[in-house]
């Protein structure tokens, strides 16, 4: 198993009562850069988690303005329930040093989904 990291997150597909295995995340910083940088790409595991932690032991980390994207309406499709609503769902948070592990999970259907600041 991975070290703990920077950052991880976790899919529920609230539709289905199961994990969201499959789904294509992209991390984006957003700043301090004058355009957007794409961190780390990867897909949920069967349980729905990130295989490995983006920013593993920090390493490359650089606080500010990040983006999750969630490529929900593809994994819905594909799994015959419909692209639903949402294509992509974008989840900004501010990374800072000397916080810890951030873990944001996100719980989803085609039509909704709710996101918090996990442990």
């Amino acid at each position: 198993m991975a070290e703990a990291g920077y950052l991880s997150t976790h899919m529920l597909n609230t539709a289905e009562g199961v994990p969201a295995a499959g789904v294509v995340v992209e991390l984006w910083r957003l700043e301090p850069a004058p355009v957007p940088v794409l961190v780390a790409r990867t897909v949920t595991t069967a349980d729905g988690r990130n295989a490995e932690p983006f920013y593993p032991n920090e390493a490359g980390f650089t606080p500010g303005l990040h983006e999750l994207r969630f490529a929900i309406g593809p994994y819905f499709a594909g799994r015959g329930l419909g692209s639903g609503f949402y294509d992509v769902v974008p989840v900004r948070v501010r990374l800072e040093a000397g916080q810890g592990h951030y873990h944001v999970p996100l719980l989803c259907s085609p039509f909704g989904y709710t996101t918090y600041r996990g442990s």
